[in-house]
């Protein structure tokens, strides 16, 4: 293990508020400039080249430290000259600060060709699985829309997830009820975007890794009108442990979804049971994959409590580098991204929605939520200012007749502290930070 400080110099540059005006897109500000990425056919696209997702999720301090790492400028200076060094060139960001202002981290994001994929709640903002109705209201979709403005400006937002682990396999209830409301915030969001002018930024669901519901979750995001269906869709693996692509099991997820007819990459990659090589590039980035698959992020940048990580924090300006750091950064070149298309498919289609089972309870000709009544006004004077991550939140700020009217009937005062994503029991041992039990909240193990 060696100490190094991985830093650039600062940069001058104007600085503009996140917040946009009510009626219209954040005004445009001179920034480093990243092609955009868009979703088409089953993969992703930028300057009429395929997009190979290459990259690490990315939240230093985890549960101890819940803050906005995009939003200061030593930390961003810090990471991202590891980043470049790494030669990733996507960021998952499970947290951010949707009243500051990240114009700094994001120049300096896309001035190395890295892009940010964005998860669009916070731990006080987001929706309760154990009861997601009551949860799903107006001041929760303020939030995710305040988000959405204050990054849709950049170019080198890739993407935002409505939602993180939200569906998996609790034994104290059903959590694939909540899946309609993450599916109804997908839309929601996609609607918003639309409604406020901003280039097509694509939406979609992380998923746990959960056998169980892995291809039923998968299919719900995909059925439905083209306004419901996500544009992408991503799932957490954990299952390649230092072996290969047929022990991992891999070769059947490309076989069951193929022709799934969205873009689908790893939200989350990276076993430690039996130490890490990262192997799991050469398959990702062969033509074993490419086809259905485009890319993945490996879980995680920082060393946390959970053991994950490859850059321990010493200070905000200094990192110390761990053996990880450099396997890590041997197999990004060792397997480059691939040329051409990558035998991605050209067009998008829906699927069926999955039947009712044992493992998998939304009614497939159930009506998606209605929008909440009081969050229609934004969609045209747009969402105004962030509540940031010291606002009041919005898990029982749903009144019980807006549950009701959005198909559930069931709310509660009280927060429980396993439904409302703080804790998640027995996921130590698979992820270390995790969103699992609200759409995009955050179990910070």
């Amino acid at each position: 293990m060696r100490t190094s400080t991985l830093a650039t110099a600062a940069l001058a540059i104007g600085l503009a508020s996140a917040t946009p005006t009510k009626s219209t897109p954040a005004e445009k500000v001179k920034r480093a400039s990243a092609p955009a990425v868009s979703a088409s056919g089953n993969a992703f696209w930028a300057d009429g080249e395929r997009f190979y997702i290459r990259g690490m999720d990315y939240q230093p301090g985890g549960e101890s430290d819940s803050g906005d790492p995009l939003s200061d400028e030593t930390i961003c200076d810090r990471d991202v000259a590891a980043f470049a060094d790494l030669g990733i060139n996507t960021i998952r960001v499970y947290i951010v600060d949707n009243s500051a202002d990240h114009d700094y981290c994001m120049n300096k994001l896309a001035e190395n060709g890295i892009y940010l994929i964005l998860d669009a709640n916070n731990p006080k903002y987001s929706i309760n699985r154990a009861e997601p109705g009551p949860s799903y209201n107006a001041m929760y979709l303020q939030s995710v829309f305040a988000t959405i403005d204050a990054f849709a400006k950049y170019d080198n937002t890739l993407g935002f997830f409505s939602g993180n682990e939200v569906i998996n396999d609790e034994e104290d209830f059903d959590t694939t009820l909540a899946a309609p409301y993450v599916k109804a915030t997908t839309r929601d969001m996609r609607k918003y975007i639309k409604a406020q002018g901003y280039r097509s930024i694509p939406v979609g669901y992380s998923a746990a890794d959960v056998s169980s519901n892995r291809i039923q979750t998968a299919e719900y995001f995909n059925c439905g009108t083209d306004e419901e269906r996500s544009d992408f869709f991503a799932f957490n693996d954990y299952s390649w442990c230092k072996s290969d692509f047929k022990t991992a099991g891999w070769d059947v997820k490309v076989k069951n979804f193929t022709d799934y007819g969205l873009p689908i990459f790893l939200s989350e990659w990276g076993c430690t049971a039996n130490g890490r090589d990262f192997n799991e590039l050469s398959a990702l980035n062969s033509d074993k994959m490419t086809g259905v698959y485009s890319g993945g992020l490996m879980y995680e940048y920082t060393v946390e409590d959970s053991g994950y990580g490859i850059a321990k924090v010493v200070s905000d300006s200094e990192i110390e580098t761990t053996d990880e750091y450099d396997l890590f950064k041997e197999a990004l070149a060792e397997y480059p991204a691939p040329t051409g298309d990558g035998g991605a498919a050209s067009t998008t289609h829906a699927v069926d929605c999955p039947p009712q089972s044992d493992d998998w309870s939304v009614d497939p000709d159930s009506s998606l939520p209605a929008m909440p009544s009081g969050a229609e006004k934004y969609l045209e004077n747009g969402a105004g200012d962030g509540p940031g991550l010291t606002g009041s939140g919005s898990q029982t700020a749903g009144s019980d007749a807006e549950a009701e009217d959005n198909g559930d009937s069931s709310s509660s005062d009280e927060e429980d502290e396993n439904a409302s994503g703080r804790i998640q029991p027995g996921r130590v041992a698979v992820t270390g930070f995790v969103a699992a039990v609200v759409a995009g909240g955050f179990a910070l193990l």
